[in-house]
């Protein structure tokens, strides 16, 4: 791929890229030009080529909160199914609830990746509209967790690790999911994968939001992508609350301190997993790569252990998330503050 596909393949720009943009465009010109005019014009060619890819690089090394947001949920990166499709080799679907109906938003079946057999649990959020709309555009029913589960008891059953794959913004909120009892639903699958006797490998891909997130988010190891986000209500939402606009979206994001950087430095994160030059969307296959080489990785590693020290590792695991500081009452403010505690 040469350096101009890599903003080119994008085919969408957004707002923070409008110097890659110009810089991309000119490159194409130049290109149009030498072929046009029959003049050599591959040293300055190469030139804005290099100056390009250090442009990305420098730009995606410093994307504030609320442009990791943005990139999240870029119209061309990478979805669960595109994942499936990529690496997840002789894979079956199973459908159904055995309670009420089949969840689209939620997909989950049994197959390979790599050697590994595996039962996978994917949020899938459509790719056109019409997908999006059967998927509720990423945002799962209560029947979708209770699918989940279903699945995942299978695999405990079956002694076969789990794989899920988080995208969305947040679990259904209307009035039939409510209904249906979504949050009983999350809490019994926040209590059960809290117990199953199985290795569990949790990766956010783009959006992990809300109780949406934690419905099929608790496991031995906890990862996202670079450029996903992972936080207790999307910076929307929170906007919303606290400022009452949805113009403070960005401020909001600083504030939840959502990034993958961020919260590997608050232990609520285990790995970053790196993404392509200027993110997935540029290169979804390298993307899906380096995806599958770390849950292979990581489910050899977790298979070795035996399954009750497996959940005395979770059950620390989760008790140990969280870090908080203790500020000194304002009568002495010269003091120092405590040392950083875990919850």
């Amino acid at each position: 791929m040469s350096a101009d596909d890599v903003f080119t393949k994008a085919e969408y720009t957004l707002p923070f890229e409008q110097p890659i943009a110009r810089l991309a465009r000119q490159i194409e010109e130049l290109v149009t030009t030498a072929r046009e005019s029959g003049r050599d014009y591959s040293a300055e060619i190469r030139q804005l080529r290099v100056q390009l890819i250090n442009l990305i690089k420098k730009t995606y090394a410093d994307l504030s909160a609320w442009e990791t947001v943005q990139v999240s949920r870029h119209p061309r990166r990478p979805l669960a199914g595109d994942y499936i499709s990529s690496f997840v080799k002789d894979f079956v679907e199973i459908h159904g609830d055995r309670a009420f109906g089949d969840d689209r938003s939620i997909v989950c079946g049994f197959g390979r990746i790599g050697r590994e057999k595996v039962v996978l649990v994917a949020q899938h959020k459509g790719r056109d509209t019409k997908e999006r709309i059967a998927c509720h555009f990423g945002c799962p029913m209560p029947e979708g967790y209770r699918k989940a589960l279903r699945a995942m008891k299978l695999a405990e059953k079956f002694h076969l690790p789990i794989v899920t794959l988080i995208d969305t913004p947040g679990a259904f909120p209307g009035v039939e999911s409510e209904e249906r009892g979504v949050a009983e639903a999350i809490a019994v699958n926040l209590r059960e994968m809290s117990r199953l006797r199985t290795p569990i490998l949790c990766t956010i891909i783009s959006e992990g939001g809300s109780g949406g997130a934690l419905g099929i988010g608790v496991g031995d190891r906890m990862a996202m992508l670079e450029y996903a986000y992972y936080s207790v209500i999307s910076p929307e939402g929170c906007a919303a609350i606290l400022w009452k606009s949805g113009e403070q979206a960005p401020q909001a994001a600083e504030a939840l301190q959502l990034t993958s950087r961020r919260l590997v430095d608050l232990d609520i994160i285990d790995t970053i997993i790196p993404e392509p030059l200027g993110g997935a969307h540029r290169n979804p296959a390298e993307a899906a790569t380096n995806l599958e080489r770390y849950i292979t990785r990581s489910i050899r590693e977790l298979r070795r252990a035996d399954p009750a020290s497996l959940l005395d590792h979770r059950y620390a695991r989760w008790r140990r998330i969280g870090r908080f500081e203790r500020l000194h009452a304002a009568a002495a403010p010269a003091a120092p503050a405590e040392t950083v505690q875990k919850a």
